[in-house]
């Protein structure tokens, strides 16, 4: 059978480098080969992964066997919209044969007897699943620390945290390990690690993209380098899967091609404090008022918007998060349950003494949030914002702040729009003087998830050049 041949990329840049927008056109043209693209994925990953400790059952074998079927289809005229293309998936998100420990020490392993939702469209749809990646325990770190996964470090610099619970899905990403990701995000796990290591991270409207298990607040969602490459996941991932009780009812006709979207005549929300949590780093905010400025310059009237968020708010969530995840490491056995994180079970034990009333209380301050969220932006088409107010912490920490007894100071941006469901992304605006990249937070209105996408295409052409991507 013939092969399809390999053309070295203008200027003699990495194939892996490719976006996957690219790497479908020139599987298309026949100018490459899917073996080609995920041989050379594994090797670097070989090289970077070492150092990164990024991924979970790694499965280079599997990813070759997949790739030589895609090549197959591509040269018999059946290639699907995804068709060999390389992926990584987040291991909290199912895929058949493969344990979901949770990030967790505390799980017992057994094989998944099916594909999740988001895993089911990406293999329908061609993609190579290369492997899955790390998350910190049960997801409620913004950290690469985990108990039971090596320690995830930041490719910008490998002293730093690449942020989480999405932590290997953007390490993994902005080091080029492949072109498309998945993440989940309930309280920012999607933006945050995005922010923190410079890829575009994009948290879909509640319910766009079907999951199991469906919860409040819980998506899941394209990391990539590219708004384009995440554009092309959400054709895929938005598909319906009646799994999700929680989930939209299917959009088949968007147009999901994400032009860059015209900004004249845009009114957008400015919101540089979130009202609660830590305070926002001068480099930070300088980056998010620049971008801001472009946006004005291109025609879009930006008006300072007032935060919304508050104590009784963030720590009503505190209250029932902490409540949800000690009605399950509580039931443990005292052995698995001293295998959790010291951090995460401090967190957790921190309601043994609630009260049916405070976590009652405490889960009605999610939907205070939601009505705080949604009218704090009725006014705007849009809203920008820092993702996150520090950039990338150190290594070693469960978090900025360190400390289980306050721990959501740093998710004051990102956590309401999880509970008012509203689309958001993380697109790369800068870079801190030590080099770390910077997000600038894009919220749409409720269900406008291509809105979002498309004036994040179009704050990619705004922007000043970016740096070259961290190598291995």
């Amino acid at each position: 059978m013939p092969t399809m041949s390999s053309q070295v990329p203008p200027g003699g840049s990495d194939f892996t480098d490719l976006s996957a927008a690219d790497l479908v056109a020139a599987f298309s043209e026949r100018r490459l080969s899917p073996v080609e693209i995920i041989e050379e994925a594994i090797a670097r990953i070989d090289a970077a992964e070492p150092r990164l400790r990024a991924l979970f059952a790694f499965d280079p074998e599997g990813a070759l066997r997949a790739a030589r079927a895609s090549e197959a289809r591509w040269m018999r005229g059946e290639a699907r919209a995804l068709e060999g293309i390389g992926v990584t998936i987040k291991e909290n998100v199912a895929t058949r044969g493969t344990p979901v420990p949770l990030g967790t020490a505390a799980t017992t392993l057994f094989p998944a007897a099916e594909d999740a939702p988001p895993a089911a469209r990406l293999r329908e749809a061609g993609a190579v699943i290369i492997a899955k990646t790390t998350m910190p325990d049960y997801g409620m770190l913004s950290s690469g620390l985990s108990s039971f996964h090596p320690l995830t470090r930041n490719p910008w610099d490998l002293a730093k945290n690449p942020g989480g619970s999405s932590a290997g899905a953007a390490a993994a990403a902005a080091a080029g390990y492949c072109p498309l990701h998945v993440g989940t995000d309930i309280g920012g796990s999607i933006r945050l690690p995005a922010s923190w290591c410079g890829i575009f991270g994009f948290k879909p409207s509640n319910g766009r993209v079907p999951i199991d298990p469906a919860y409040y607040g819980r998506v899941a969602g394209p990391m990539t380098r590219t708004v384009a490459d995440a554009a092309l996941m959400m054709a895929v991932l938005s598909r319906p899967d009646p799994r999700d009780p929680m989930s939209l009812p299917p959009a088949m006709d968007q147009d999901w091609s994400v032009a860059p979207l015209p900004v004249r005549g845009l009114k957008i929300g400015l919101m540089l404090d979130a009202g609660i949590g830590l305070p926002v780093e001068p480099e930070i905010k300088a980056a998010v008022e620049a971008a801001a400025r472009l946006m004005e310059d291109a025609g879009a009237q930006v008006e300072a918007m007032p935060p919304f968020l508050n104590r009784s708010m963030l720590d009503g969530l505190d209250r029932f998060w902490r409540q949800r995840a000690w009605s399950e490491i509580g039931s443990l056995d005292p052995d698995l349950r001293s295998r959790i994180l010291p951090y995460i079970l401090a967190w957790a034990e921190g309601a043994r003494e609630l009260t049916g009333a405070e976590v009652y209380e405490g889960m009605s301050q999610m939907l205070v949030m939601r009505y705080a969220a949604v009218e704090a932006c009725r006014r705007f088409d849009f809203v920008l914002s820092p993702v996150v107010p520090v950039s990338a912490y150190a290594a070693e920490l469960a978090s900025p702040v360190g400390d289980p007894a306050h721990p959501f100071e740093h998710i004051g941006f990102t956590v309401a729009f999880n509970m008012s469901e509203q689309p958001a992304a993380s697109v790369n605006a800068g870079y801190t003087s030590d080099g770390l990249p910077i997000g600038l937070q894009i919220i749409g209105q409720r269900f406008d998830d291509i809105g979002v996408l498309r004036l994040s295409r179009a704050f990619e052409e705004m922007r000043p050049p970016q740096r070259p991507w961290p190598t291995f």
